[in-house]
C-alpha cells in the first residue's frame, strides 16, 4: 500500500478533504482534495513526514507559499491557503487540470513557431510580474511550467525563489535549479538576479523550438560546466523552420554575461511581440549595454538582413565561491586596462596586475596566456575557497620587458586547494548532479550506487558515505546512495475478497489494489449471472504489485429445455 494513501479520504483542518494522491516530488506529495467551505477542488501539497523536521525543507516549503502569496496574476498558481503546524504541513493551491510542458514536448516534439511564442509570452508576463514584486524564480523549466487544455499556461513551484528582503532559501550553496535550465552564474556559484530567469526561459525556447536542449553530455556535471563555457548551436541549425527573428530572441536571452542579455522580462516581451505581429521581421544589434533597453533595432524582411553578432566574449568561470568571482572579474579587467606598449621596437613593456584574491580560472588563465605572461601555479591547501589566488610573484605595479611572440612575462600564482579537513554536508534529498557539483568544488571525489527506495524520488541522494558531519579532507571519496524510485516488484500488496462481486467490481478492485486481471472462465451456477464464484490466489493474501487474479464467473443457474 503506498504510505502516502493513508491520507485519502482524511478532512484536514475541519475543511479540505483528500480525494486522491495526484502527484510526488522530492519533498513533498499532492492531493486533490474538496474545499467544503468554499465548495471547489483545490490541490493540497503536503511535506512528506519524513523531512517535516528538516529546518532546510521547512524553509523551502514556506518559501513556495510566501513567494506565490506575493504574486497575483493568470500565469502563476494561486496558493489559498498554507498550514504550518507541527504534525502537518500544506500549501492548499488552485487546482490545475493540465499536464506539464516537458511532457507535451515530449508527446509533441519540436513546438510549432506559434506555440513556442504564445507560451513563452505567457511565461513573460508571469515574470514580468514576479520581478515586479522582486522575486526570482531561480528554476524556470519545462517541468514547472503548466499547460491548461485552453493554451494557458501557469508557472509553479516557487520553492528554491528569491525574496526580496528575506533569508535566501537554496537547495545548495553552489547549484540551484535544474542543471540543463540553469543560467552560467546559477552553475558557477556567482550571484544571480531577474536576468538568470531569462536564461533559463532561453534554454527552455531553444527546446521548444528545436526538440533538443541547449546542451548534453554524458553527466550533469558536465552539462553544468557546459552552461558556464560553451555556446550552443544555433537554433536553425537543427530547424530551419524557425524564423530568424526567433532565434535571435532566444540566443541573446542565452548570453553567458547576463549584461548582454535582455535586461527585463519587459523588453525581452517586447521584441518576442514583433516577432509575433511580424514572423518574418529580424532584428540588428547595436550596442551591448545594460543600461540600453533597446538591444535591437528593426530590420526590415525585405533587404539586406545582417547577421547576428555572437562575439560576446563570454564570461568563463569556473564553479566556485560567489563572493569571490567578482574579484577575478575585476583582476581580467585590471590585467588588459595596464597593458603598455613601447614605441620603435618589438619590445613591449607589461605592469603586473593585481590577482591576489581573485579567483583563478580557465577563462584568467587564458586571459594572462594571450597578454604574454607565462604561468606557472602551485597549489596549497588553505582556509581560503577553492581556487582563490593567495600570493603572485612579481607582486601587482611591478614592470616587466616581453617580446611578443618570443619572450613572455613569468608569473608564479599560489592558488588555494580549500581546505585540507572539513565538515561533510548532509545533501539527502538533493538531485545527485547538484551533489556531485558540490562536492567537486571542495575537492571530493564522488561515486555512486543506485537502490531502490519507496518514496525518495529517482535521481535523489538517499544516504552518503561518510555521514553528514563527518570529517573528511581534499581528494577523500564520498559514495552517494541514489534512489532508483520504486520497484514496483519488489512491493507486496494485500489480495481483497473478490467473492460475490461482480465482474465489473472486481476490475475495479483489481486495478485499486495494483493487480491485474489474469483468465476467465464461465461457469453455469445458481448465482446471479456475473457474480464473482472463486478466484486464483485466496484473499488476504500477500503477494508483489501486478500479480494476475484468474477468477470463475456465473453464467447464472442453467436454463430447462
Amino acid at each position: 500500500m503506498d504510505i502516502f494513501e493513508k491520507y485519502v479520504g482524511q478532512v484536514f483542518d475541519r475543511r479540505y478533504r483528500i480525494k486522491k494522491k495526484i502527484g510526488m516530488g522530492g519533498m513533498a506529495v499532492v492531493f486533490e482534495a474538496y474545499d467544503m467551505l468554499k465548495n471547489r477542488t483545490v490541490a493540497v501539497k503536503m511535506l512528506k513526514d519524513d523531512i517535516a523536521g528538516d529546518t532546510q525543507a521547512v524553509k523551502r516549503f514556506i518559501n513556495e507559499s510566501k513567494a506565490v502569496a506575493m504574486l497575483s496574476h493568470p500565469n502563476i498558481v494561486s496558493i489559498y491557503d498554507v498550514s504550518v503546524k507541527d504534525n502537518l504541513k500544506y500549501i492548499v493551491m488552485e487546482f490545475i487540470e493540465g499536464i506539464t510542458l516537458k511532457n507535451y514536448m515530449l508527446k509533441k516534439g519540436t513546438l510549432s513557431f506559434r506555440e513556442v511564442v504564445s507560451i513563452s509570452e505567457q511565461i513573460l508576463k508571469a515574470l514580468e510580474h514576479a520581478h515586479s514584486k522582486g522575486i526570482v524564480h531561480r528554476d524556470i523549466k519545462p517541468q514547472n511550467i503548466m499547460l491548461l487544455k485552453d493554451g494557458s499556461i501557469k508557472v509553479t513551484d516557487f520553492g528554491i525563489a528569491k525574496l526580496p528582503n528575506a533569508e535566501t532559501v537554496t537547495v545548495t550553496d553552489k547549484a540551484i535549479g535544474t542543471v540543463f535550465y540553469i543560467s552560467p552564474e546559477q552553475a558557477s556559484g556567482r550571484i544571480i538576479d531577474h536576468r538568470s530567469d531569462l536564461y533559463s526561459l532561453g534554454a527552455t525556447m531553444y527546446e521548444m523550438a528545436t526538440g533538443s536542449l541547449p546542451f548534453t553530455a554524458d553527466t550533469p556535471v558536465s552539462v553544468a560546466l557546459m552552461q558556464v563555457k560553451s555556446t550552443p548551436k544555433n537554433p536553425r541549425e537543427l530547424n530551419a523552420a524557425i524564423p530568424r527573428g526567433l532565434e535571435q530572441i532566444i540566443l541573446i536571452a542565452m548570453e553567458k554575461n547576463p549584461a548582454h542579455r535582455f535586461q527585463s522580462a519587459s523588453q525581452m516581451l517586447r521584441h518576442l511581440l514583433q516577432i509575433k505581429n511580424n514572423p518574418k521581421a529580424v532584428f540588428k544589434v547595436t550596442e551591448h549595454n545594460a543600461d540600453n533597453e533597446n538591444l535591437f533595432t528593426q530590420h526590415s524582411s525585405h533587404g539586406k538582413r545582417t547577421r547576428q553578432s555572437r562575439s560576446m566574449l563570454p564570461i568563463i568561470m569556473g564553479i566556485t565561491s560567489a563572493f569571490l568571482i567578482v574579484a577575478a572579474v575585476s583582476a581580467v579587467m585590471i590585467l588588459s586596462a595596464l597593458m603598455e606598449a613601447t614605441s620603435g621596437n618589438d619590445t613591449i613593456i607589461v605592469e603586473i596586475p593585481e590577482l591576489v584574491g581573485g579567483i583563478y580560472t580557465e577563462g584568467l588563465s587564458k586571459q594572462l596566456d594571450d597578454n604574454h605572461y607565462d604561468i606557472d601555479v602551485k597549489y596549497t591547501f588553505d582556509v581560503s575557497a577553492p581556487n582563490t589566488i593567495l600570493d603572485q610573484t612579481p607582486k601587482s605595479g611591478e614592470k616587466r620587458k616581453v617580446i611578443p611572440g618570443e619572450q613572455d612575462c613569468k608569473l608564479s600564482l599560489t592558488v588555494s586547494r580549500g581546505a585540507q579537513t572539513f565538515t561533510l554536508d548532509d545533501y539527502k534529498y538533493l538531485y545527485y548532479y547538484e551533489t556531485e557539483i558540490a562536492l567537486k568544488e571542495l575537492g571530493l571525489v564522488p561515486e555512486r550506487e543506485y537502490v531502490y527506495h519507496d518514496y525518495i524520488p529517482e535521481s535523489y541522494v538517499v544516504a552518503s558515505s561518510p555521514e553528514p558531519g563527518a570529517t573528511v579532507k581534499y581528494g577523500d571519496t564520498v559514495k552517494l546512495t541514489i534512489s532508483k524510485g520504486q520497484n514496483s516488484e519488489e512491493f507486496s500488496v494485500t489480495v481483497p475478497s473478490f467473492l460475490e462481486s461482480t465482474e465489473n467490481a472486481a476490475k475495479l478492485l483489481l486495478s485499486d489494489n495494483k493487480l491485474k486481471l489474469g483468465s476467465i472462465e464461465y461457469v453455469q451456477s445458481a448465482k446471479e449471472k456475473g457474480t464473482i464464484l472463486s478466484q486464483s490466489i485466496a484473499a488476504f493474501s500477500e503477494v508483489p504489485q501486478g500479480t494476475k487474479i484468474s477468477f470463475k464467473i456465473s453464467l447464472g443457474p442453467a436454463t430447462e429445455e
